[in-house]
């Protein structure tokens, strides 16, 4: 068996769950606002889940001084994300608003990973506390569980601080804001909570009263798609709405050091930046395809010049970033948009970012290398490096790119395969194995709006697949190697 610290890895699971049993009182305080019944359940689940993080906090009194290792930072990340879905269940279960361990399970994994997906048919029957905690587990999902942990509790010396950031957060490289990771985990924070307030505001200028306004700026900064209606956004038929929420969906899809960087007035530094550049030519590009195709279609008459443009940009902005909101059916308009929506579902936004995805460095990166190659057949000897903002990207970092995305790729083709034997078709099962993996929402056919129609063993495979596919799927699958536990 590995040396592996047990005693760190309980106590940093045990003050993560107690972060949770905290979260849980905020809802309670919504639903006793509200004079709703489901305000036990959250205090009982709060109880409950502090007794289990108590339980793990303490199991060893006096934790090793040992520092944290690469194989105990996996471990630590794998199994937070694991036992805060896991407790997220309580408040759906004793509520009453879930009635089956499995729907509970999907619906808060699909929470904090900020995937979007429901199975709940009725979500307007909801009382106001669950509806706010489905919004709030996808904004502490947002950024990162261990992110927030580390922001807020230095339980452990900065070099296990950073093992732990680089086992939860994407990316080629992290850029640190500040020299200890503990302060560039904070100005992330607050720059995700100013960004979350100001949407707020925003949406309170709109046709959505103060409740609503406040679980989509959750919603939306986390890029999470979860919504307080059963017809989303399309509910308030705003354009105003729209518009922000594009504007705020697009900004949460880039990296978030960029962001507060940006928020300092660093602009250059901004458009300096390759993968934003990518990620905007993205998003340009998909949405004029878009738009030109429900032209040639002839569905632009239905919705006006302005409206196509808007719901083009709309579709492409929320998809890309792994939102998830829809303003219309898009399996409605034909297979040539199916297949543009899940091509950017499988790209996703920056690394860094709350979105979900291969992400668009990693895109690029492997689009830079395959015409090297081209060039490599004319000239065998040549050492042509892929540049990255003007910087040679390591022959090892292409290699782990090649490596993930090919891995990315079987886990969606196994899933696929599993659903579809379930009885859900090419399409259905191929859309919602992209949409999970990719943390993107909306599924295909029967299940672009509710998972509902899929089988129990169908709701399992996709609850491991969000958490697989939010945790860069080598996080997870890992554990699942003999070498991982072997010395």
């Amino acid at each position: 068996m590995a040396e592996i610290n047990f005693r760190i890895v309980l106590k940093i699971i045990g003050a993560l769950l107690w972060i949770e049993a905290v979260s849980m009182l905020i809802p309670m305080g919504i639903a006793l606002g509200y004079g709703e019944h489901d305000a036990l359940a959250f205090l009982l689940s709060a109880g409950i889940t502090a007794v289990v993080g108590a339980i793990f906090f303490f199991q060893y009194t006096n934790p090793e001084r040992k520092p944290l290792e690469k194989r105990d930072g996996l471990l630590v990340v794998t199994f937070c994300w694991f036992f805060f879905a896991v407790l997220s269940t309580l408040p759906y279960l004793l509520s009453g608003a879930v009635d089956n361990v499995t729907d509970a399970l999907f619906e808060s994994m699909s929470g904090i990973t900020g995937t979007g997906a429901s199975v709940i048919k009725d979500i307007e029957q909801l009382p106001h506390g669950v509806l706010f905690w489905r919004s709030f587990t996808q904004w502490l999902g947002g950024l990162g569980i261990i992110l927030f942990t580390l922001a807020i509790l230095p339980l452990i010396n900065s070099g296990g601080s950073m093992v732990l950031f680089n086992a939860e957060t994407s990316g080629i490289s992290h850029d640190k804001l500040k020299p200890r990771i503990g302060q560039t985990a904070k100005r992330l924070w607050i720059t995700y909570l100013c960004i979350t307030t100001v949407l707020t505001l925003l949406l309170c200028l709109g046709p959505m009263n103060g409740f609503d306004a406040v679980c989509h700026a959750l919603t939306t900064a986390s890029t999470g798609g979860f919504s307080t209606k059963n017809a989303g956004l399309v509910y308030w038929d705003s354009a105003y709405t729209q518009y922000i929420v594009i504007v705020f969906m697009l900004i949460s899809g880039i990296n978030y050091a960029l962001v507060y960087r940006g928020l300092r007035g660093e602009i250059k530094r901004i458009f300096r930046n390759e993968e934003l550049k990518w990620y905007l030519i993205i998003a340009i590009v998909f949405t004029l395809l878009m738009a030109i195709g429900l032209f040639l279609s002839g569905k632009y008459e239905t919705m006006g010049i302005e409206g196509t443009i808007r719901t083009s940009l709309f579709q492409a902005s929320s998809i890309l970033t792994s939102t998830g909101f829809l303003t219309a059916d898009f399996t409605q308009w034909g297979p040539f948009f199916c297949i543009l929506l899940c091509l950017l579902m499988f790209c996703g936004g920056c690394a860094a970012s709350t979105s979900g995805g291969a992400k668009v460095i990693r895109i690029v990166i492997l689009l830079k290398n395959s015409l090297n190659e081209f060039y490599r057949q004319i000239h065998p000897n040549a050492v042509v490096p892929v540049r990255m903002n003007q910087q040679a990207v390591s022959h090892e970092v292409v290699s782990k790119i090649l490596a993930f995305l090919f891995i990315y790729a079987l886990v969606a083709i196994v899933s696929t395969l599993a659903l579809s034997a379930m009885g859900l078709t090419l399409g259905e099962a191929f859309g919602c194995s992209i949409s999970c993996i990719g943390n993107a929402g909306p599924g295909l056919g029967r299940a672009v709006y509710s998972f509902a129609l899929i089988p129990t063993a169908g709701k399992w495979i996709l609850t491991f697949t969000m958490l697989a596919g939010r945790l860069e799927i080598f996080t997870v699958l890992i554990l699942f190697t003999s070498y991982f536990w072997k010395k």
